[in-house]
C-alpha cells in the first residue's frame, strides 16, 4: 500500500524538522511525503529544504488558510491511502505500518482509519467514539487516515471553514456518506497543544454548529450543545484570551 502524507506548515522553523523525522523515520517502504508551506519567512523553508531530496513534493507559496494548505496537498497525492500531519505534531514509530495493517482487506473507497493521539498537556486522548458522533466527537484529526478514493468520491475539505474544515469532512464521512470506520486503540500520534483550533475555541465551536446545521441536526439540539459546550469550555476561552 502506498501511503502519502502530508505536512502543511507556516513559520514554524523551531519544530517542523522534528515533524519531518517522525513521518522520514518510519522507514516505510512506500511513502510519499509531501510538504506545502504558507510562504514562511522564519527560516521553515531553508529547512525543509535541507530534506528536499526526501521530499515528493515541496510548495512554499501564499494560500488561503489551512485547508486550503491541505487541499493543494490532497490534489498532488498519489497514495492509496493519506495521512494529514501539520507541522509541530509527529507521528509515533511504527505507526504507518499499523494503518496499513489495518487496512489490508477493506474497501478504500467507503473505508477511513482513526487512532488514539497522545497530547502534549491532557495525555492519550482515546479516538473514534461512535455513541457520540452526532455531539461531534470525533477521533483527533493527526491520527486520521483516509484513502484518496473518498477524497475524491465525497470532496475534500471545505476551505470557507477557517476554524473547523476538518470536522466539516469527518461529519460528511461518517454521518452523511457513512463510511466504514476503522478504529484501532492505540496511540498513532502526538499532538503539540497551543496551536491554531486552541487560540480559537469560540471560532471553532461557532464553525461545529454550522457544520450540524448544514447537515440537518435540529436546531434546537444543535444550538443547545453549543451553548453548553460555550459554558464548558469557558476557563480555554478566557486563557486563550
Amino acid at each position: 500500500m502506498k501511503l502519502s502524507i502530508v505536512t502543511i506548515v507556516r513559520n514554524n522553523a523551531a519544530q517542523i524538522a522534528e515533524t519531518m523525522e517522525s513521518v522520514l523515520g518510519q522507514n516505510y517502504p512506500d511513502l510519499e511525503y509531501i510538504v506545502i508551506d504558507g510562504a514562511s519567512t522564519d527560516g521553515t523553508v531553508e529547512v525543509v529544504n535541507s530534506c528536499r531530496d526526501r521530499l515528493a513534493a515541496f510548495v512554499s507559496e501564499p494560500d488561503k488558510g489551512i485547508y486550503d494548505a491541505m487541499n493543494k496537498g490532497i490534489a498532488r497525492a498519489t497514495g492509496d491511502v493519506i495521512g494529514l500531519l501539520n507541522s509541530g505534531d509527529r507521528y509515533l514509530p511504527g505507526a504507518f505500518e499499523l494503518v496499513e495493517r489495518s487496512f489490508r482487506g477493506r474497501d478504500l473507497g467507503n473505508s477511513i482509519f482513526w487512532g488514539d493521539v497522545i497530547y502534549e498537556e491532557q495525555g492519550l486522548v482515546k479516538g473514534f467514539r461512535p455513541h457520540n458522533l452526532l455531539r461531534g466527537a470525533f477521533a483527533p484529526h493527526p491520527s486520521m487516515f483516509t484513502p484518496r478514493r473518498v477524497y475524491e468520491r465525497i470532496g475534500v475539505y471545505d476551505s470557507t471553514l477557517r476554524f473547523l474544515g476538518d470536522y466539516d469532512f469527518m461529519y460528511r464521512a461518517v454521518n452523511v456518506n457513512h463510511l466504514d470506520v476503522i478504529y484501532v486503540p492505540e496511540p498513532v500520534a502526538f499532538y503539540r497543544e497551543g496551536g491554531f483550533s486552541d487560540r480559537n475555541i469560540v471560532n471553532c465551536l461557532r464553525d461545529e454548529l454550522t457544520v450540524k446545521l448544514r447537515y440537518g441536526q435540529p436546531p434546537v439540539k444543535a444550538k443547545t450543545e453549543y451553548f453548553l459546550k460555550l459554558i464548558k469550555n469557558l476557563p480555554r476561552i478566557l486563557l486563550a484570551k
